[in-house]
């Protein structure tokens, strides 16, 4: 045809076809097309881009000739004149390229350079980020796939390095979704393709370095990382005097932490790659040469006065040191010497502090390698030195000089070799010293710490040495007497305090289980000792010691052996004694009852839940063969000291037995901690105890734990008939008790954690449960307490029914939750009557208040009014949850917030008058977090939101004051140029 545009529409529609039936086309055809559109390519403007959608069709074909591939792109390197056509076009002959690269590679390598330079003219003027990430993916198969580049090595990275570094920045709204980020990894990647680049990218860098923009020197120091990678000593022996000068020149005098960061990674990066040159042996040694230098500018910065380009040159000389054994080496024989002599000239702590902590980099340094190697290290030759400098930090008055000892001490432990038998004594002996008598907490604690990283690789020194003092400083007696009773008073808490760091610091070194043997026996001699005493602190010190077991348990968790062994050793002991003083009670014998107090139960339950959830299914069955008879059948046996004045029946009736039902709680933390797969005996029976006992104990703990204990079980209870009875069973005895009666609280209280249970689980009867809880609300008595239970349906439970303790927990039950019942709550408080609404609302505040916040920002639209609503409540709980439900909204989803910001700030200023000092804050925090909606939407109310938070300034709660100072600063600065 001789129009050129009905021509253009013919070749369109050919395209078209081919494109969708490329992969049907017969060799012949193929060879037929390519031909006809080779010479297309010779036609009017207009028709080309049609042209090349065929092209980019037939390059996908798997019959294509041997020859073709050339001969296209032949063709469009002598033909087209790329960058003037439409983007989509020039992307068209990107693909093109890219399809031939991956099925013809062989064919188009046989072009040698010209291929090469064909492409520098396709892609020489891109300007389009699309098209630039294909185009630099081009220029990396080239290189890596081997393609000769001639002499074209200059064009190629000329033609890709006038992007960097990359300015672009995506319009707003983008659909393609390129970033700034994506153009820059891809450049790149590029540039840092390959050695032959060096004698052009480096001067580059250089020069970009010295150039003000922070973003080029931050684009040129990772790319200068990056080609470190690959390149050799030739490559940077020229340049190498510039980049040094530059780094050192950026860390010395910057300002951002970002560029320093990136400066010293490429200071590490250099040196290592100058440590993995091979060198010929008529080749200058770099890497020495390079050192010395590095050496020569920072070195003699530690020991000026000063001190102002200390910790400049610290980092440059371990970034270097950093790198390989030979720079450590190198770097620590110059530095190591002088900072050990530079800490004995200097007195200040402060000084000490920081060459300390300088010496301490190079220490940590060495733990890179694991050991220190006796023919090289200067480290073994300056062993005494070192060790005399660590322990006299130690002995220093200041705590910041202690804490960096200790770390320092730490390290100088995990080196393998470096401290002898005798240096291990001593620091057995400087920890001991530390975390029981230093005045510092931090001090004591970090010691404590040392003590329990140290302790697994020194188990004997530590079990023998250390564990003995600890023990004997335990048992020793309170002060016997003292001039007058407010001295004896002030000893006599010393020794209480004393002994509290004891448990913690025999706690803290239990990382071994040769050393759990030696201190789980001095934990629970200790408890014994103390349940005997009659001191109105047994129930702190039990508590204490708890917490101590519980921090071991924990400890011994990944380790079978040790978990086993503190398992069987202390589940049992624990449960003789708590049986031993629920007897006593019984009997109104000698006075055990701190071990009964619920402070103590409900320390005791994570130490038996830590001990259990980890025990493999044998062995977890072996115990619950011991545990579950001695509450159901009274079977004590495998009690230690199992001579007890009556029997033991946590289940039976009486007011005498009261003592021992509190127990249950010993039994839920050890029955809802096991693994699932393991079979607890006579369930059934005990899970119709456990539900009596909820339904009809006057006690509430022992109420709540048997409800809990029931909720484990079902949890985790496998589906069918037996589960379906139990739980008709449940709903039988709560139906009444619901409705009226004494026991209304017990109900509701088994209620909400069977309801929980199911709710985890996705079980059917979870609807019907949870419905029951929203007619609650309704309810004048049980209606608030119906109310927080929501919360506790949507929290995370710290005893039973989450994933640690093996619960069948489902992912998404919240957001589940939340689209089943939430309609609900907000139907429901629509048709409450006024003295119930707050009731709905606190329901729904708490279900808010634990939804993943993506979740609760998709449903902001039509959940916002009720919540505004809810800051009217007078239920301080109300208020609180719903501040904290709104602060991360006003963060994440500003535009919808704005739509109410005059209700918003009202009700946050009115907020910050509440009587409650939580409410006030929360409200101060609102009224901060308001800033971040759009300014001119703020803007008419900043002066009211000023004058209102002056007052709040005055608040007699220091927390207040700083959260309104926070707040009305930021309100001051709003609408302010550079905001």
């Amino acid at each position: 045809n001789t129009d050129p545009r009905m021509r253009g529409r013919g070749i369109q529609l050919l395209s078209q076809v081919l494109l969708q039936c490329y992969s049907l086309l017969q060799e012949k055809e193929v060879l037929h097309l390519v031909l006809f559109y080779e010479s297309r390519l010779q036609d009017h403007h207009l028709v080309i881009p049609s042209v090349l959608q065929g092209l980019r069709a037939l390059s996908m074909c798997e019959v294509l000739s041997p020859g073709l591939a050339v001969s296209v792109l032949k063709a469009i390197f002598q033909e087209v004149h790329v960058q003037s056509l439409l983007q989509l076009d020039r992307h068209t002959v990107y693909t093109i390229i890219t399809n031939f690269m991956s099925t013809r590679e062989e064919e188009l390598k046989g072009l040698g350079a010209n291929f090469t330079f064909g492409f520098i003219q396709v892609m020489d003027g891109e300007k389009d980020p699309r098209n630039l990430l294909v185009a630099f993916q081009i220029v990396r198969d080239l290189i890596a796939k081997d393609y000769d580049l001639g002499p074209f090595v200059e064009e190629l990275f000329e033609v890709t390095s006038c992007y960097f570094p990359v300015d672009f920045t995506p319009p707003p709204n983008d659909p393609h979704g390129i970033q700034r980020e994506d153009l820059i990894l891809s450049l790149r990647a590029v540039l840092a393709s390959t050695p032959q680049f060096a004698e052009f990218l480096l001067p580059l860098l250089i020069e970009k370095l010295d150039s003000e923009l922070q973003s080029a020197k931050l684009d040129s120091l990772q790319t200068l990382t990056a080609c470190c990678a690959i390149y050799g000593q030739k490559e940077l022996q020229e340049f190498l005097p510039s980049l040094w000068s530059s780094l050192r020149r950026e860390v010395f005098q910057t300002a951002s932490e970002k560029i320093e960061t990136e400066c010293l990674a490429a200071l590490h990066a250099l040196s290592a790659c100058l440590s993995r040159s091979v060198l010929s042996s008529d080749s200058e040694d770099l890497l020495d040469s390079f050192l010395s230098s590095i050496l020569q500018d920072c070195r003699h910065h530690l020991c000026e006065p000063d001190m102002k380009l200390v910790w400049p040159s610290a980092k440059l000389l371990q970034a270097a040191a950093g790198a390989s054994l030979r720079t450590y080496h190198c770097i620590t024989h110059s530095v190591l010497p002088l900072l050990l002599e530079q800490y004995t000239k200097h007195t200040q702590s402060s000084q000490r502090r920081t060459i300390l902590e300088m010496l301490l980099g190079f220490l940590e340094l060495q733990q890179k390698w694991r050991h220190v190697e006796e023919d090289e290290s200067v480290l073994l030759s300056l062993q005494a030195s070192v060790c005399s400098v660590v322990f006299s930090a130690l002995t220093d008055p200041s705590v910041q000089l202690q804490l960096v000892g200790i770390k320092a001490l730490t390290v100088l432990g995990s080196l393998q070799g470096f401290l002898s038998s005798s240096d291990l004594e001593l620091v057995v002996d400087h920890l001991v010293r530390l975390a029981l008598h230093e005045e510092d907490s931090q001090s004591s604690e970090a010691a404590m710490e040392a003590a329990g990283s140290l302790a697994p690789t020194y188990p004997k020194v530590f079990s023998g040495r250390m564990v003995p003092k600890l023990e004997e400083e335990l048992q020793s007696g309170p002060p016997l007497s003292c001039v007058s009773s407010s001295e004896w008073e002030e000893s006599n808490h010393n020794h209480h305090s004393l002994q509290q760091r004891c448990l913690q610091a025999l706690a803290a070194v239990s990382t071994h289980t040769s050393i759990v043997r030696e201190t789980v026996p001095v934990l629970l001699q200790h408890l014994q000792k103390v349940q005997k005493g009659t001191e109105a602190r047994n129930t702190q010190d039990m508590v204490s010691v708890c917490q101590s077991l519980h921090r071991v348990a924990l400890q011994c968790q990944q380790d079978a052996e040790g978990c086993w062994y503190f398992h069987q050793t202390v589940v049992p002991c624990l449960l003789a004694l708590a049986v031993q003083a629920a007897m006593q009670e019984s009997t109104h014998r000698l006075p055990g009852k701190a071990l009964l107090e619920e402070e103590v139960l409900a320390a005791m339950i994570p130490v038996i839940s830590a001990a259990t959830t980890h025990l493999s299914p044998e062995l977890a069955a072996q115990s619950v063969s011991h545990v579950v008879p001695l509450f159901l059948d009274g079977e004590v046996s495998f009690l230690p000291q199992n001579s007890f004045p009556c029997s033991f029946q946590p289940f039976g009736d009486g007011e005498c037995l009261e003592a021992q039902r509190r127990l249950v709680a010993l039994l839920m933390a050890f029955v809802c901690s096991l693994p699932r797969n393991v079979a607890i005996p006579q369930q059934e029976w005990l899970l119709r105890e456990l539900l009596a006992l909820s339904c009809s104990c006057n006690c509430p703990f022992t109420a709540t734990t048997a409800a809990k204990c029931f909720a484990g079980l079902v949890n985790k209870h496998p589906a069918g008939q037996q589960l379906d009875e139990i739980l008709q069973l449940a709903m039988n005895r709560m139906e009444p008790s619901l409705m009226e009666g004494p026991r209304r609280t017990q109900a509701l209280t088994l209620l909400l954690w069977v309801t929980k249970a199911l709710v985890l689980r996705y079980h059917p009867l979870s609807s019907c449960l949870t419905d029951k809880l929203l007619g609650l609300l309704g309810d004048t008595e049980l209606g608030p307490a119906a109310a927080d239970g929501f919360s506790l349906l949507m929290a995370e439970s710290p005893d039973v029914l989450h994933k640690g303790c093996h619960a069948d927990v489902r992912i998404m039950f919240r957001q589940r939750f939340f689209t089943d019942n939430v309609p609900k709550l907000v139907q429901g408080f629509h048709g409450a009557g006024p003295d119930v609404k707050a009731n709905y609302l606190k329901g729904l505040s708490h279900v808010l208040n634990h939804l993943p916040k993506p979740v609760l920002v998709s449903e902001l639209p039509t959940l916002l009014s009720l919540l505004l609503e809810a800051l009217s409540c007078s239920d301080r709980v109300v208020q609180l949850s719903t501040l904290s439900c709104l602060h991360p909204l006003l963060l994440e989803a500003p535009q919808v917030m704005s739509l109410h910001v005059n209700t918003l700030v009202t009700k946050f200023l009115d907020l910050t008058s509440s009587p409650t000092m939580a409410v006030r804050i929360a409200a101060l925090r609102c009224a901060h977090a308001l800033t971040s909606l759009p300014t001119t939407v703020l803007l008419p109310y900043k002066g009211r939101v000023i004058r209102a938070l002056a007052k709040p300034l005055d608040d007699k709660k220091r927390l207040v004051r700083k959260e309104a100072v926070a707040a009305r600063g930021e309100w001051f600065l709003l609408g302010s140029p550079g905001r």
